[in-house]
């Protein structure tokens, strides 16, 4: 069968046709998925985040939540949440310790933060920071499953890098089961590609459960 037979065009056609069709599929029951978890780990959830509200407010007076801008899927700007694991004006501070840093530009990661609050380094070590973050998936920039979006915008991207956006950005995903901070940007990207292209219902529960194993471990965590 040659490329210019139209039998062959009809092939490939129908080809494209069945890939849409199952990532439409597919895409309707992760969503599907995400909701329920969320919605069903709530009991849960929220006496655990009271407490951790708690802990943060006696330990360092201010807001309990940190709202970040992070691009998401189309390359869009939407603020994640999370709790807030360092002081009031750790953003002021961000340029004061940028000699400190220990990822490629720009992306920023200090092992020993200074900004840090004693119960933000708890939170950080465990994860439990990024507990807020079934808020994103719940109003849909966020899947539990998928790439980590990232603060900085798409004017900071490659062009390979923008594979990563044709989907909705995760709490966990590949990279992190395979070394969550311990590798740079252009590492995490060439695993956010992998997932994208290896996608499937059943990759979303093995990498779940292999982030459970991984914040046991505290690989990479800090």
């Amino acid at each position: 069968m040659l490329p210019s037979d139209p039998t062959y065009q009809e092939f490939i056609l129908l080809q494209r046709n069945r890939v849409l069709l199952f990532r439409r599929h597919y895409q309707i029951a992760k969503r599907v998925f995400d909701i329920f978890i969320c919605l069903s780990s709530l009991p849960i959830i929220l006496p655990i985040g009271l407490f951790i509200a708690l802990a943060i407010w006696i330990d360092d007076p201010g807001p309990i939540l940190f709202r970040q801008l992070r691009t998401g899927k189309g390359g869009n700007r939407f603020a994640m949440y999370k709790f807030r694991t360092m002081v009031t004006n750790a953003e002021e501070l961000k340029q004061k310790y940028a000699h400190l840093n220990e990822l490629t530009w720009p992306d920023f990661k200090i092992s020993e933060d200074p900004r840090v609050t004693r119960v933000g380094r708890l939170l950080r070590r465990t994860s439990l920071d990024e507990l807020p973050q079934i808020l994103n998936v719940l109003k849909g920039n966020m899947s539990l499953v998928g790439p980590r979006p990232t603060s900085f915008d798409v004017t900071t991207y490659s062009l390979w890098h923008t594979e990563r956006l044709e989907v909705l950005p995760g709490i966990t995903g590949l990279w992190q089961v395979s070394g969550r901070s311990d590798i740079d940007f252009n590492e995490r990207l060439r695993l956010d590609v992998e997932y994208i292209e290896r996608q499937s219902f059943m990759l979303d529960l093995q990498i779940l459960f292999r982030t459970v194993f991984a914040l046991f471990s505290q690989r990479g965590a800090y």
